[in-house]
């Protein structure tokens, strides 16, 4: 998946091997005044991104299984359950984990708060090496490095041709891995700040700080992202970045090949007048 400021496109390697695409204009919510508010954007764009993520899944889903019907209720379903799952699992369980910290071990809350952001980012980091050695994530993941080569050839003016496109490196600053990284070491510093709390306080802000949270993430790696040529901006990327060997593998030619040609109709249809 491809995305642009104003278009879309989604190519995926059907049954037969050929490369079906399916390219759209982003809906007006990206062209709102919104997208312009630092602080504001974040968690919109990251909900909306959520919902393109899903719809190309589905997209996705039709090409590889095109006699099997998927009902959307149903797909619906189980990503509302897997955002539930994921917000019990990486916030509350360790918001609970660092309640014991703070009351069972007697740790300032100080302590108990960093004590939780560590339990949260090895929960991350253990999560993501578990699904990892998964071969249906793993050949994802090998995807997922093939967009972020196609998308450095580019920005190094270089050819889109898998020769080339693979000669670049599988790691990219501006990475949903690296944002991910992000958001656990807010959740240090800003919880830190809270004091000692109840259990249910403590749960209850972890869920109420949210937005705040991607908001400050968000911001942090567009800055980092439009700002590699600033050492300060390569050394606070480093830890998603190193993070991303988690969630990346060294693509083949085909999947280059996808990447490559998902790219070029999302800018072909940038290109267009209407999209100016």
């Amino acid at each position: 998946m491809m995305r642009g400021a104003h278009s879309i496109a989604v190519a995926v390697r059907a049954p037969d091997g050929a490369i079906q695409l399916q390219v759209r204009p982003l809906g007006k919510f990206y062209q709102g005044w919104w997208v312009r508010v630092p602080f504001l954007r974040g968690a919109l764009l990251l909900a909306d991104a959520l919902g393109l993520g899903f719809e190309s899944l589905t997209y996705s889903a039709q090409v590889q299984l095109p006699e099997e019907k998927i009902g959307r209720g149903s797909l619906w379903f189980s990503f509302g359950l897997s955002l539930v799952i994921g917000v019990g699992l990486f916030m509350l369980l360790p918001a609970g984990i660092g309640q014991w910290f703070e009351r069972g071990l007697a740790l300032s809350s100080t302590w108990s708060n960093v004590a939780e952001g560590m339990v949260r980012l090895a929960l991350l980091i253990g999560y993501l090496a578990v699904i990892g050695r998964m071969p249906d994530i793993s050949r994802v993941f090998a995807y997922h490095g093939a967009e972020h080569k196609t998308i450095s050839a580019y920005e190094a003016g270089a050819a889109l041709d898998p020769p080339s496109v693979g000669r670049f490196s599988r790691y990219h600053p501006r990475c949903g891995t690296s944002f991910l990284v992000t958001l656990v070491a807010i959740t240090v510093l800003l919880f830190a700040l809270l004091g000692p709390m109840s259990l249910g306080m403590r749960l209850a802000t972890r869920i109420l700080l949210l937005p705040i949270i991607i908001a400050l993430g968000y911001e942090f790696l567009r800055w980092t992202g439009r700002h590699q040529n600033l050492r300060l901006a390569r050394w606070l990327s480093l830890p998603g970045v190193w993070t991303q060997s988690l969630t990346t593998r060294e693509p083949d030619e085909k999947m280059l090949e996808v990447a490559i040609a998902a790219f070029q109709a999302m800018r072909s249809a940038e290109a267009q007048p209407n999209q100016a």
